[in-house]
């Protein structure tokens, strides 16, 4: 009799304790959190377009001065889910002293733009639709596309159907050209690049700021094509994310840009995954006689194969490896970033 009623107390026990650990679970998963973070400024003369696609996009208008050049640049800013932040605003402004109108944009589902209900319409074909016709309305027969990280694998798949359009193009810290060719990651940069592996990684920034809700919330967006967390608190999580992986790229982590609110959660991991469904650009690039201009930080933490891509497929590339910057060359070299594309630009 009272060994039944020793386990009975002890199965009494085991119960209430995975009854306590199974409402702790629920809670770290279900219940929404906050973060501390940035939040999205809004800056002054902010214009919008609404464009046939759906997508309500948020636009800064830098007007050129003096002869205004007929080849205007958009700046196609990374991320996925990257947004315009003041620091790109003011650095790419003096372009517009040289004559080139500059359009700077939130792509669909970051900083001033709107924020889709179906997380799945968020697609780099998406992106790439809203491109053309954004183009369109600029009014240019040709457009000159600035590029950063992710932002320049949105200018391959436009070249790629829209060759006619461009006249020059520049990549920044490129990413790997898409669908990915992973063994690329395996080939090695020549030793006269001088090239160096970043101090801090993606990796270590995962890792540090992901909890229990995140990574269930990451995996409910793939999974379910869903929102387990609203696009506030998702985004404030972005920031944080950002507020890490922002020492990954730069060489000196003292100099990484401060994390600033705007960043799009589920536009990037949305965005990602549609990477796979994409149909291979290159032959059509291959075919490409656009000038192009590919920058690489001596620290960039893109791999070198995905980078020495890009001269392969662009019969008319030249490559400029800029020393001591990492993946955003232009917070630890804007001089030398701005001068580069001037030149370029102005050959």
């Amino acid at each position: 009799m009272f060994q039944k009623q020793i386990k009975t107390r002890i199965l009494k026990s085991f119960l209430f304790t995975f009854l306590i650990l199974a409402v702790v679970l629920v809670i770290k998963i279900f219940y929404p959190r906050s973060y501390q973070v940035a939040q999205i400024h809004k800056r002054d003369n902010i214009q919008y377009w609404n464009l046939p696609t759906g997508s309500r996009i948020a636009y800064t208008l830098i007007p050129a001065k003096g002869q205004a050049k007929p080849f205007p640049i958009i700046f196609l800013q990374g991320g996925p889910g990257g947004f315009i932040s003041d620091r790109t605003v003011a650095m790419l402004a003096p372009l517009s002293e040289n004559g080139y109108t500059i359009y700077l944009y939130d792509q669909i589902g970051s900083g001033h733009s709107a924020r889709l209900g179906n997380i799945e319409d968020y697609t780099a074909i998406r992106h790439k639709k809203d491109l053309e016709e954004i183009v369109g309305k600029t009014g240019a027969d040709q457009v000159i596309l600035i590029g950063q990280s992710w932002g320049a694998l949105l200018a391959t798949l436009f070249m790629a159907d829209n060759p006619e359009k461009v006249w020059k193009a520049v990549f920044t810290g490129p990413g790997p050209v898409i669908p990915m060719r992973m063994e690329l990651a395996d080939v090695k940069a020549p030793d006269s690049l001088h090239l160096k592996e970043p101090l801090y990684t993606n990796a270590q920034a995962n890792a540090e700021v992901r909890n229990m809700r995140s990574r269930v919330m990451l995996q409910w967006a793939l999974w379910f094509g869903s929102k387990l967390a609203t696009d506030k608190e998702a985004d404030d999580f972005q920031t944080l994310l950002n507020s890490k992986l922002n020492k990954s790229t730069v060489c000196d982590t003292a100099k990484a840009a401060k994390a600033e609110g705007g960043g799009g959660y589920y536009a990037q991991i949305m965005t990602v995954q549609s990477f796979s469904d994409i149909q291979d650009p290159r032959g059509k690039l291959k075919k490409s006689a656009i000038p192009v201009l590919i920058m690489k930080g001596q620290c960039d933490n893109q791999k070198w194969g995905f980078t020495s891509e890009y001269l392969q497929i662009f019969k008319h590339s030249r490559l400029v490896i800029i020393p001591d910057a990492g993946h955003s060359i232009s917070i630890e070299q804007p001089d030398v970033y701005l001068k580069t594309i001037r030149d370029f630009l102005n050959e």
